[in-house]
């Protein structure tokens, strides 16, 4: 999933093709242009390897194959990249790395995801969420790092993730990489940083990830969620043959079978929120995850708020199709941290139910500013109506040129340290905006 600057990588690919090369692009703001290449290899000769594996007690695809190139990264800067794997008959494929830092303090920290990567991943024909006939009955209970991923090869990483790096790196605020993963595993980079960005999908965390993120609220680190779902499911990292950390584990509604439960509830791998160690998401974000699928205009209701700056937004004013495809909202009885504020209160319809989307920001103790968006499409409304907007659903010009100047705001406030120091406070109104009622 990551290296650090110097590190040697191994590749481990199958392909019917003769050869391929492989092309290191590393994503960011160079003068327009939003990545730029710093490496590519020589003619790799491709070769069919076996079959994957399936692990039948928690259906767990694994590709055991044999590395097929190592290549180093002395001089690459630390960043978000794209390997792009070329065959002479233009087909490609992508592979998603990040060149991590050892440390983040004074700048301001992108925390990639990618476990909720590998959970959607289908490769194999199996998910956390699907077997090979699409049933939930049948899915991994356990997926691993050792296969591909599907489609693409960097799907959540180009929809989800892509755009705010490219945004952040224009800004020219101090920058450093990470990922969940890595978070879990050491949190030396959230000592003294600035600020943490978690981006448009960050669904799936360790208890370990998300003590330390919490840890680093409450020293002083503002916390950025761009994003809906976010730390909504608990998960372990396990170790296999090839090294620690390379399978994400996940029994969700069957957490009675997961080998953790009854003894250690802590680390039970189901919903936060759910037994048999409940712990709402929103005792961090601010914000509780409510459903899908929906799709609704996102409607600003603290037009003054800092956020909003140069935007030019008053009260009632929406954005279409911004609120989608999963959304949160402040949940009345659920835990918040106070004083908080909702910024948007965007009307929905899910599943037939009429409810709300939140985008809520508060401040800890320690001074530390906290803001949630409350919709998944966040980042790739930094793309809308243009030629990289994908699927941007319908999402327009002008969705883009808020989006992006909301953005602006909130990432060069937080790159100033914590935000009570040196923005307004939040005006708690949660109850001005839900009346007491849910």
């Amino acid at each position: 999933m990551s290296v650090t600057p110097g590190e040697e990588c191994g590749l481990y690919v199958s392909t019917t093709a003769a050869s391929f090369r492989v092309s290191a692009f590393r994503i960011g703001w160079y003068g327009g242009a939003e990545a730029r290449l710093v490496w590519s290899s020589g003619r790799v000769p491709g070769r069919v390897q076996a079959e994957p594996r399936l692990l039948p007690e928690t259906r767990t695809v694994r590709a055991d194959w044999r590395r097929t190139l190592s290549l180093g990264t002395a001089g690459w800067p630390e960043g978000a990249y794209l390997l792009r794997l070329d065959t002479e008959d233009g087909h490609q494929r992508d592979v998603p790395l990040i060149v991590r830092s050892a440390r983040g303090a004074g700048r301001t920290v992108l925390m990639h995801a990618p476990a909720t990567w590998q959970a959607y991943n289908r490769w194999g024909g199996y998910s956390l969420y699907q077997g090979p006939a699409g049933d939930y009955a049948d899915r991994s209970l356990a997926v691993s790092f050792d296969r591909p991923y599907d489609l693409s090869g960097a799907e959540k990483f180009l929809v989800y993730e892509r755009a705010a790096v490219v945004l952040a790196e224009r800004l020219g605020i101090p920058l450093a990489y990470t990922t969940g993963v890595d978070v879990h595993r050491d949190a030396e980079v959230l000592r003294g940083a600035a600020a943490v960005v978690c981006l448009g999908h960050d669904e799936y965390w360790t208890p370990q990830q998300r003590q330390r993120v919490t840890e680093a609220r409450d020293a002083g680190t503002n916390v950025a969620f761009l994003g809906a779902n976010t730390c909504f499911r608990r998960v372990r990292l396990e170790p296999d043959a090839t090294g620690p950390e390379r399978t994400v584990v996940c029994y969700k509604s069957s957490y009675r079978s997961d080998p953790f439960y009854p003894a250690r509830p802590s680390l039970v791998t189901t919903d936060f929120r759910a037994p048999p160690a409940p712990d709402p998401e929103s005792s961090l974000t601010g914000v509780l995850y409510e459903g899908y699928p929906t799709d609704a205009p996102y409607v600003v209701h603290a037009a003054d708020h800092w956020l909003y700056e140069g935007t030019g937004v008053r009260r009632g004013d929406g954005f279409a199709h911004l609120v989608g495809v999963e959304y949160d909202r402040v949940t009345p009885g659920s835990p918040v941290p106070e004083p908080l504020e909702i910024t948007a209160h965007s009307p929905l319809v899910c599943k037939g139910r009429a409810s709300h989307s939140d985008s809520a920001y508060y401040t800890a103790r320690s001074g530390a500013g906290v803001f949630a968006t409350g919709t998944m499409r966040w980042v790739e409304g930094l793309m809308a109506a243009t030629p990289d907007g994908g699927r941007d659903h319908g999402m327009n010009a002008r969705t883009r040129v808020f989006v992006t100047r909301t953005t602006e705001n909130l990432l060069r406030a937080f790159a100033e340290g914590p935000a009570a120091r040196h923005r307004p406070v939040p005006r708690p109104n949660v109850a001005e905006v839900y009346g007491g009622g849910a």
